[in-house]
């Protein structure tokens, strides 16, 4: 009888047969897929690169899968119906209305979400427990961000007295709508909607022409996650506006915008890394969590 010795490129198939393979999906809003990526700085990069120091590693044993809504929120029952007909592991979830989205299609499959205030979104009843498969990471900045965004603005621009508030249709409701409405008026700022339809180039596009028509003093742009995946086009538009800009994230900054107060989105990145790689690994330690980040950054 003759034995036959493995080779070294048949011992590496075996092994790599011998791991186990976790499938995720993420959904994002709006944008290309391909930011969805691990180089560079950010939030995303910060998120894979955690699972990587965890031993998650995609080509390995963690296969990604990348969806976006493509700024049509239409769209989102039909885009969470179908990944979740693939069956993933577990479902990443970017903004609110994914998460509702995913909810209602996913059944029983974990969805780890990042967002603020899952009580006023739907997604949660207490801040104490997970809502069934959702697994959520919060960032509790409170209104008083706004506030100070808005002052910092004001304190470089003085003589602002028109402020453009980008952001999107059905964004925030009537009470968040007066909130706003108020904190501008204490400041002597009128606060002017400047508001997309869907996160597409045309629509922003289609809105920075209408200050053209309704002059402004200076822009702030919403923190709202739609808006995230076209920053540097929006920081284009408003560079090409010649008006300061108050901008929600440091990514903004890092690509050209004027300033920034928040906080630190690659942080989020790496918190939900870890709930990913717990719920992965069969740890029943993911839980729910609130990030008070009562100090985010000036940039």
């Amino acid at each position: 009888m003759i034995g036959l010795l493995p080779t070294a490129a048949t011992q590496s198939v075996w092994a790599q047969a011998l791991v186990k393979q976790h499938r995720i999906a993420v959904i994002i809003p709006a944008g290309p897929v391909a930011i969805i990526h691990d180089n560079g700085g950010g939030y995303w990069p910060a998120f894979f690169a955690k699972l990587r120091r965890l031993g998650d590693i995609e080509g390995q044993n963690l296969s990604v899968e990348r969806y976006s809504a493509e700024g049509q929120p239409e769209g989102l029952a039909d885009l969470a119906r179908d990944v979740v007909n693939r069956n993933p592991d577990l479902i990443v979830a970017t903004t609110n209305p994914i998460a509702l989205a995913a909810r209602a299609a996913a059944g029983t499959i974990p969805i780890v979400w990042i967002r603020s205030e899952p009580i006023r979104a739907g997604l949660a009843t207490s801040l104490a427990r997970p809502a069934g498969n959702i697994i959520w990471v919060a960032a509790d900045r409170g209104f008083e961000i706004f506030v100070k965004q808005l002052q910092f603005l004001k304190e470089a621009v003085p003589l602002a007295s028109k402020v453009a508030y980008l952001t999107i249709t059905t964004v925030y409701g009537q009470r968040f709508r007066q909130l706003l409405r108020e904190i501008s008026q204490r400041l002597e700022i009128s606060l002017i909607d400047l508001v997309v339809q869907e996160s597409t180039p045309p629509e922003y596009k289609r809105v920075f022409a209408e200050i053209a028509r309704e002059p402004v003093d200076a822009i702030i742009v919403s923190d709202i996650g739609d808006l995230w995946p076209y920053r540097q086009l929006i920081v284009d538009l408003v560079e090409k506006s010649r008006l300061p800009a108050m901008c929600p994230y440091r990514d903004y900054v890092q690509l050209g915008g004027l300033m920034a107060y928040a906080s630190d989105f690659s942080d989020l990145g790496l918190r939900m890394a870890d709930d990913v790689h717990q719920i992965l690994n069969g740890s029943d330690s993911a839980t729910s969590r609130s990030i008070n980040q009562p100090n985010p950054n000036f940039s």
